[in-house]
């Protein structure tokens, strides 16, 4: 099944073995449609949490990654509420499931929008003048 990520499952972050030792493949890099919004969610691991809006919002960066269909249970039960599988749309208009993250999160008064980096990269960069 071929899945879109967004944050710390990215190729090189913290979360990335989980994809990896459930035989996951990189597929390729892509973007969202520029209809989300991204915040970062605190925590021991930070991690993204992509929300599509109905106006406004931007093309945050992708991977795409395959994962074996008989590891994807295993897979989702590592995934921590505010986050979750469900659809998103890539900039070429298809759909695709991927990390997405329920409105409620934007609630919590210590999360903070990110959406203008565009990425999550982008984002854990900010400090080092890349």
């Amino acid at each position: 099944m071929q899945f879109a990520v967004c944050g710390a499952h990215l190729k090189g972050l913290p979360l990335n073995g989980q994809i990896i030792e459930r035989g996951g493949r990189f597929v390729r890099s892509s973007r969202s449609a520029p209809c989300y919004r991204m915040i970062a969610i605190p925590g021991a691991i930070q991690k993204p949490g992509m929300l599509k809006q109905a106006e406004g919002g931007a093309s945050i960066e992708l991977e795409i990654w395959d994962l074996p269909l008989h590891q994807v249970g295993s897979f989702l039960s590592l995934i921590p509420p505010p986050l979750g599988l469900g659809s998103v749309m890539l900039e070429d208009g298809s759909w695709m499931k991927g990390f997405v993250c329920e409105g409620s999160a934007t609630d919590e008064a210590d999360v903070e929008d990110i959406t203008h980096y565009g990425s999550w990269r982008a984002w854990l960069a900010r400090d080092e003048g890349v």
